[in-house]
């Protein structure tokens, strides 16, 4: 099952409270006094963070009325609307009676007066300007660092203007670093915390995470430290939606050698440059998958984004894995590229494209920067997500063309 899917039937499944009833869990409720400048809820998957966050800015509605200036910031535009606001435990789902929605402007209007306008962390420079009495930040770990820093500037209405941070730790510096300061309240709440999720969630969350490096973060909200000797570390990873101008768009494939239960996965990436020459991930379709299927996945993903062609490393596949593609479709562009040096010389540029800031993801996409983040050369498994992102990445750019072959 893909990760959008698994979101998606989990916001379903933890939907537990309304508008009229609402217990709130004990990490979900708000610190006491006055000291606190900074209410940083560090949660698992379903820990309920979402709604503490939209709890949180429904109670300061009503307590401050037409004084009311509150800020909702998520990585992106659509992230801000689909989640915190439309989200099934977002502000506008847990109380439409409420407000006045202007969903093209992104704003609402509380029925005492006060105002909410959400966006996204793309535009550092859409922060710097609006004042707030309370901004709420999801995901902040996802965030450009600069739209935090911005958005700080405008907190400094009312008597206590204050921030929520609902997010998983995930290790950017600067999010650890604010939860290490004065003033900052820090609640930690695992997956498990939350127990009105049915057991067909955690099961599935279970399945997904359990006993991973990256289970550790995202159902037991831990700080997970880099590895030494990976390429790639999670300070590294930018996110910015897809862009429409793209100037070249390729799907690459890093086929497995077998096609059983117990085989690798065949990694499938879908890359692009835009006309200013930074580099995009806009998809990861990789899984395990027949010689039939990743043809079909891949070669839908090449209509579906409408790319220039299909990259595609023939090491070990060989004739056979153009063969599979043009039975699929015999028209499709495509490369074959053979590696001539080792997993490590290869990614090595790529890495460096991420440490110049070049490269961004359209979205998170856990299991490809899981990957990234815990590869070495001493790693057993095959990274094939890598292999394939650095084959497209190599294609777009000079980086790395040295230590590939294309044929």
């Amino acid at each position: 099952m893909r990760a959008s899917n698994i979101q998606l039937d989990l916001a379903k499944d933890i939907l537990f409270a309304t508008a009229e009833s609402w217990s709130p869990l004990p990490h979900q409720i708000p610190p006491e006094g006055d000291e606190w400048h900074v209410w940083m809820l560090l949660g698992g998957r379903g820990s309920g963070k979402t709604m503490a966050g939209a709890r949180y800015v429904l109670q300061h509605l009503e307590e401050f009325g037409k004084d009311a200036r509150v800020g909702i910031g998520a990585p992106t535009h659509g992230d801000a609307r689909s989640v915190c606001i439309e989200g099934v435990t977002g502000l506008y789902t847990l109380n439409p009676e409420a407000f006045e929605y202007n969903r093209s402007l992104a704003e609402l209007r509380h029925k005492n007066g006060g105002f909410v306008k959400y966006q996204g962390a793309e535009d550092p420079s859409r922060w710097n300007g609006p004042q707030w009495t309370l901004l709420w930040a999801d995901e902040l770990a996802l965030w450009k660092e600069e739209s935090w820093h911005q958005a700080q500037f405008g907190l400094r209405l009312g008597k206590h203007p204050r921030a929520i941070v609902t997010t998983t730790p995930k290790n950017r510096k600067f999010v650890r670093d604010l939860s290490e300061e004065k003033n900052v309240h820090v609640a930690f709440a695992t997956t498990y915390n939350n127990p009105h999720l049915p057991d067909v969630a955690i099961e599935r969350l279970q399945s997904r995470y359990g006993g991973t490096r990256l289970g550790r973060q995202e159902l037991m909200a831990e700080w997970i430290d880099d590895i030494e000797g990976a390429l790639w570390h999670m300070s590294l990873f930018k996110y910015e939606e897809a862009k429409q101008d793209m100037a070249r768009i390729v799907v690459a494939i890093d086929p497995a050698v077998t096609a059983t239960d117990q085989s690798d996965e065949t990694g499938i990436i879908v890359a692009a440059r835009s006309s200013d020459n930074i580099f995009h991930i806009l998809e990861d379709l990789s899984g395990r998958y027949s010689p039939d299927q990743w043809a079909r996945v891949a070669i839908n993903a090449y209509h579906d984004f409408n790319a220039d062609k299909i990259i595609a490393e023939t090491n070990n596949g060989g004739e056979m894995v153009q063969l599979t593609l043009r039975t699929v479709d015999r028209h499709v562009p495509y490369k074959s590229v053979h590696a001539s040096r080792g997993k490590r010389i290869r990614a090595e540029p790529i890495a460096a494209l991420y440490e110049q800031g070049k490269v961004y993801h359209a979205k998170q996409f856990e299991l490809l920067e899981e990957q990234l983040c815990t590869w070495t050369p001493e790693s057993k498994e095959s990274p094939d997500r890598m292999d394939a992102l650095v084959w497209g990445l190599s294609e777009l750019s000079s980086a790395g063309s040295a230590n590939i072959r294309f044929l």
